[in-house]
């Protein structure tokens, strides 16, 4: 058993030092090349100085380096905090200085994109460049540059620090929804029973050839490596431009599990799948995936089980749907994933009744440490967990901030995030309750609804819609279509037909903050 997160592979190269472990392009590095590389970064780490618990940023697309980089860090006794490739520079500054990152690991080519950046994160000793080219290296003032490959093949001195499963692992930066991002603190703890617990009710083995899609600084992306490290599977990396890129390479390399958000699955659905296709199952988190866009990949891939999942940064992962249940209840988040609690509880911290809706509250063991240096934000969230005897466990559980409710089977289902609920006319609108009306027009590619300030309602809510390519719908057309399905205060008040693609956070959710900012004002420049 594997008490900390660079264990797994560790583990895994003692038991199939020759089993694959790692792809990117034409590099395929075994479990015992692997875990010598994860090695060499620790030992370049704490040859530069890091401490116990310091901070290590990995700014770069995926690849080798990227993961050596941080199993690297955790194996040295540090803390990574992987930091998403899409991210501008005075973002990575933010971050970086957010978390008092001591060490950098990025690419030249970005290196001599943020550098200006750099002197706005006071605590940065240390640069290490990966330079597959052998390109002249940029200076930073006052921040020492070295070439990672020199540096990772380097004689190990220095020993690791002494880490247990309660030390921090890893600071995941949320995509910032509301004001700047905020730090989320895992421990060893909370990964390693994050992955044992999916790969355990995914029936991950050694076999398994996993395609890691999402960024790697999203949990749900980093999910894909823990959990093929833990089982000793094949975890292949990818950086895709387009959505025929990921069916060209779950082709090319036999993939057998793959997870998206749903926005990717949309466009993953309508691509031309060959019927002897190697997936066994699907995996959805990130929001809910609307009915149409499940039937087409079922269609597609009818050999792959889909896995419907539900999780908050702050637990990793909470519940999820077997595919037995998909039929029976299509709409349900499902139930608690093993090892973990999943509650819905008033505000009071009472539990509420079958169909009472109320916060979904998390308890167990993949309840991260809290907020990085937000003491304030991390008590609204995090509160102690109190047996129903009134005894405080010495534990602390997760207020998700979402509404959900419970059936009388235990089964959950999804209403909103309390920050996206439109109030509108008196009422509270789900926007997943509009968009699953709009998503069954099979013209339709993506939508989003929007709660927007009106003089009169409060709130209004706008639609915002993209056709299909080659497809057609007109304004008009799709309020019609809802008409049928939407009672009065529920219809949009405007609708508006995008030309392109909605924009996304950098997990690759639809971006509601972005949109809403964006139409604002569209009621009340009108009043004026």
């Amino acid at each position: 058993m594997s008490d900390l997160i660079h264990e797994f592979i560790f583990a895994s190269a003692a038991r199939t030092p020759a089993a694959e472990a790692l792809v990117y392009g034409q590099r395929r590095l075994d479990y015992a090349a692997l875990a010598r590389a994860v090695r060499g970064a620790a030992d370049a780490l704490l040859a530069a100085g890091l401490g116990r618990g310091e901070r290590v940023a990995v700014y770069m697309e995926k690849n080798v380096e990227n993961v050596a980089a941080m199993f690297g860090a955790a194996a040295a006794g540090g803390v990574f905090v992987p930091v998403n490739p899409l991210l501008k520079p005075e973002q990575v500054a933010y971050i970086m200085a957010d978390c008092n990152v001591r060490i950098l690991v990025t690419s030249a080519d970005r290196l001599r994109l943020i550098a200006p950046s750099l002197a706005l994160c006071p605590d940065l000793r240390m640069v290490f460049a990966v330079n597959p080219n052998g390109q002249e290296l940029p200076a930073v003032a006052g921040v020492s540059v070295l070439g990672w490959d020199s540096a990772t093949a380097a004689p190990p001195g220095t020993a690791p620090h002494r880490a247990i499963d309660t030390d921090m692992a890893a600071i995941l930066y949320t995509s910032g929804s509301t004001g700047k991002p905020k730090g989320v603190v895992l421990s060893h703890r909370n990964m390693v029973a994050g992955a044992v617990s999916v790969s355990t009710y995914l029936e991950n083995t050694a076999a398994d050839r996993l395609l890691a899609v999402l960024p790697l600084s999203f949990d749900y992306g980093l999910s894909q490596l823990s959990t093929a490290f833990r089982v000793g599977a094949t975890a292949v990396l990818i950086n895709h431009l387009l959505p025929r890129d990921i069916l060209k390479a779950v082709l090319a390399e036999r993939i057998t599990g793959l997870a998206a958000v749903p926005p990717l699955w949309i466009q993953i659905a309508g691509l031309d799948w060959p019927a002897d296709c190697t997936l066994r199952y699907l995996t959805n988190s990130g929001g809910a995936m609307q009915r149409p866009t499940l039937e087409a990949l079922r269609k597609a891939l009818p050999n792959a089980r889909p896995f419907l999942m539900y999780g908050l940064t702050e637990a990793f992962r909470s519940t999820y749907l077997p595919p037995d249940q998909v039929d029976l209840r299509p709409d349900s988040m499902g139930k608690a994933i093993p090892n973990a609690e999943v509650m819905v509880l008033r505000p009071d911290g009472t539990e509420c009744d079958p169909h009472e809706p109320g916060e979904l509250v998390h308890r167990g063991a993949l309840v991260s440490l809290g907020y990085w240096n937000d003491p304030v934000k991390t008590a609204e969230r995090f509160k102690p967990f109190r047996a129903e005897s009134g005894i405080v466990l010495g534990e602390m559980a997760v207020w998700s901030g979402d509404t959900v409710r419970k059936d009388e089977e235990g089964y959950l289902y999804f209403i909103s995030r309390n920050d996206e609920m439109i109030k509108t006319s008196g009422y509270r609108v789900s926007p997943s309750e509009v968009e699953e009306v709009i998503y069954a027009r099979e013209q339709v590619a993506e939508a989003a609804a929007l709660g927007v300030s009106h003089p009169a309602l409060g709130q209004a809510i706008v639609l915002v819609a993209l056709c299909k390519p080659g497809m057609e719908l007109t304004a008009a057309e799709l309020l019609a279509a809802c008409k049928p399905h939407l009672p009065a205060y529920m219809l949009p008040q405007k609708i508006i037909m995008a030309e392109a693609s909605l924009p996304r956070n950098p997990n690759g959710k639809i971006d509601r903050k972005l949109l809403s900012l964006q139409y604002e004002h569209c009621f009340t420049e009108n009043t004026q």
